[in-house]
Formats: structure tokens, sequence, C-alpha cells
């Protein structure tokens, strides 16, 4: 038994004082041993929240969550093991891209993510959207799907952190999503754990944002090169604008196909594809696999127009149980909603601003996101040609599409998406869609 009980530990925090890094051990391995029940756990989240934690404490913390089960071992690849990590926004599927993309170059990405959070969607959920697909593997499938494919993007397995598992779920279901200290410790230890060498971390900012304000989200980058330092870790953090939907869809399948789209030379939404480039090429030169940005442009472009991308999702997506032709027969396969409703708008106009996290909220109303931890979802649901911001929309013309299961529920879908909309009659003016933050990296 620890010599650190869970009620010890909790009003510790509560009352302001550290712990040391044997205390979050003991934490951390409580956790994950079902030794702390989920109210002691949700205790101890909303005492972080509220107190916060210095730099090395929350070091210890993230190590201490690695170390509640077993680190991947990649020492024997022939190329460098890369990952990329996003704070969640709605309509971000950068990842589904990014990992074919980058494997297809010389990396390899085994990629641990996760479910929805808030009103964010989750990659996991999306990948589920292809009938058969099952992403928890066990350790030695996921090391083989790696060293097969070069990319796997996969559950947490019940013995590789464990205490971010079960962290994780709770923090959904106790308004700690957006503390900034769980999300470091969250972060880093699945990456941390997963063997990453590089990571390119893209934190959100704007109204759909977890981080919504720019000041917090520059503070929990520094705060992640912080606690990052020392761990062997490259990491590259970049700025990204969620104040519009990322690209035009905001649902699993729906997202899901629009990264089906971009890989095979499909319609795709050109911010969608600047941002999985821009993040992919910085992957490379983490990785020494590319010597400077152009040449990292040109072996995503190759890997883009030649259709070696997109063979390594279809790969990825058939060892995961997905039928081999789901990239040939999208439409076949990916769950489709009964009803598509256009939300028209009620004025004409050039789009100011989008309330994108009503967005957000509105897909999870629809079915397509979770109130509770471990709720079932609906794949089919969600928005489709959304507009952007600066866009201009004609009068009835449709701001987005809504796809639901029933009339009732699309007309209460598109009340809240016609209400998250401003217009005016002059174009806004334009906003960067993503900036690095450290001087060494490309502006844009």
């Amino acid at each position: 038994m620890s010599d650190w009980p869970a009620a010890l530990l909790i009003r510790a925090k509560r009352e302001g004082r550290s712990l040391d890094a044997p205390q979050w051990k003991a934490l951390a391995d409580g956790i994950a041993s079902n030794g702390w029940s989920e109210g002691q756990v949700g205790a101890m989240a909303m005492a972080i929240a509220w107190r916060g934690l210095g730099t090395q404490e929350c070091r210890d913390f993230t190590y201490a969550l690695r170390d509640s089960g077993r680190c991947l071992d990649w020492r024997d690849l022939p190329g460098p093991v890369l990952d990329k990590h996003s704070t969640g926004g709605v309509g971000d599927c950068v990842s589904l891209a990014l990992a074919p993309l980058v494997a297809a170059c010389g990396g390899y990405v085994p990629m641990i993510s996760g479910r929805g959070l808030g009103h964010t969607g989750g990659t996991l959920d999306k990948l589920e959207s292809v009938p058969g697909v099952d992403v928890q593997l066990d350790p030695a499938r996921l090391q083989r799907l790696v060293r097969e494919v070069g990319c796997a993007i996969v559950g947490q397995t019940a013995d590789l952190v464990p205490a971010d598992r079960r962290l994780y779920a709770v923090r959904d279901v106790t308004a700690t999503v957006d503390v900034p200290d769980l999300i470091v410790a969250s972060i880093l230890s699945k990456k941390l754990a997963g063997g990453a060498q590089a990571l390119v971390l893209d934190i959100k900012t704007g109204s759909g944002a977890q981080t919504p304000d720019v000041a917090m989200a520059e503070a929990l980058a520094a705060r992640m090169q912080a606690v990052a330092a020392g761990s062997g870790l490259q990491l590259a953090t970049a700025l990204t604008d969620m104040g519009q939907v990322l690209g035009r869809d905001a649902g699993n399948a729906l997202e899901l196909r629009a990264i089906i789209d971009l890989l095979t030379g499909g319609p795709a939404c050109p911010r969608l594809r600047a941002l999985v480039l821009a993040l992919s090429a910085r992957l490379l030169l983490l990785g020494g696999l590319a010597a400077t940005d152009a040449d990292a442009e040109a072996q995503l472009q190759h890997a883009l127009h030649s259709g070696a991308a997109a063979e390594r999702l279809a790969r990825m997506l058939a060892a995961l149980g997905a039928p081999h032709d789901v990239l040939q027969r999208p439409a076949h396969y990916l769950p489709t909603a009964p009803v598509h409703y256009a939300v028209t708008a009620d004025r004409a106009g050039f789009v100011q601003t989008i309330d994108v996290r009503s967005v957000g909220e509105c897909v999870v109303d629809l079915g397509g996101g979770r109130r509770v931890a471990g709720a079932r979802i609906d794949p089919a649901v969600g928005l489709s040609q959304v507009c952007g911001r600066g866009q201009y929309v004609a009068h009835g013309a449709p701001l987005a599409v809504v796809h639901a299961r029933n009339q009732a529920d699309a007309e209460r879908a598109a009340d809240s998406v016609r209400a998250a909309f401003c217009l005016g009659e002059a174009a806004p003016g334009e906003v960067a869609a993503w900036r690095w933050l450290d001087a060494t990296a490309p502006a844009k």
C-alpha cells in the first residue's frame, strides 16, 4: 500500500503544496491500478486546475504518467520516430493525412490518439467510422504495423500510459479538459511512452479551441517546451487558427471522407491541405529526412501525387480491419445520415466571425460527440460545406449543410449554426492560418 493515500495527496495539492516525484508516482500508480476512485481522480484534477503545478512538478507528473505502464522501444527502426499532436479543434482531421504522408517520406509514426473531448472531435472516432476498424491494438500488433506500414493511429492499450487513459476520460466530464498542466502532462506522457524522437505540437487558438486566448496558447507552448526539456524529445510548436472550422466538414465520417479526398486527388479544402503539408514538412526537417523547406515540400508533393501517401493510409486501415478498397469506394463504406438540411443565410454578406465552439457543440447535439465518457456516437452526423471566415454568402445561400438522423434534429441544428455566424457588408481582415513559435521556423 502506498505511503501516500489519495486523500492526503489531494489535500496537499488543494492547499497549494508541492508534491515530489515519489508522490506523483504514487498518484499515477493509484490511478492506473484503480486504487483511486473516479471521485478522487476528479478531485485531484480540480485541485491541479485550481492550484497549478510548478515546472518540476509538472515534469515529475508527466514522467509518472509515462511510467505507469510500458514504454515502446523503436531503436531497431531504420528511420526516425515522429509524431504530431493537436490540442483539438472543430474539423481538425490533420493527423489522418499527416501520418501516412510522413510515413511515405521515410518516417515512422506510432500515433497514440484519443477520442472526442467536449466540443472537439477525436481521431479514433473518425477512424472507427469505417466498418470493421479496431483501434485497440496490443503492443505486438502495434509494433508490427508501424514496422510494415510506417504509421499507426491507435488508442492507448491497457498497459500504455494507463494512468493518463483513465484521467483523460475523467477530465472530459469534470470541466478540466482545458487545464494547461493536465494538457501538458497528458500529451507528453503519451508521446514519451510511444517512443517519439520528434513532435510537432499544434496548439489551436480562437473561438473553437480549448485554449481560445493567444496568450494562454503561447503560455501552454512555453510550458510544454520547459517540461519536455531534457527528455530527449525534439519539439516544434505551431499556433493555428480555430476561428473557423479547419476544413469544410465537422463530423466523424465526413472528416474522414475529406482526408480520403485530399490524399487521392479529390476536392480538398485549401486551408486544411496547407496545414497538413506545413506540419508534415516540419516533422521531416526535425527527423533529418529533409535538409531544407523546399526539399520537404518536394517530398510531400511527390507522396501526394504519386499515391504513396494514400497507399499508406489504405494499408493502415486494412491492418486495423477496414475493407481493402475503402479508399476506392468511400461512399459505399462510410455511413451517411438520412437527412441533409441546408442552413441558409437570412441576409447577404461576408462571414465576419464564427462561434466555432457552438458549431462543435451542434455536432455533439446531433449525436456526433459525447456528453459523458464512454457514450456511443453516431459517425454519420455532422456538418458539411461549412463556410469560412471572409467568404461571401448570398441571401438564402447555405452557410452549411446539416447531416442528421431526423428532420427535427436537423432543424434544431440549423438554428444553432445560423446563430453562430455573423455576416457583415465588408470582408474582414485576413487572419494567419498558423505561425511557428520558434524563430528558426518558416513564417506563415
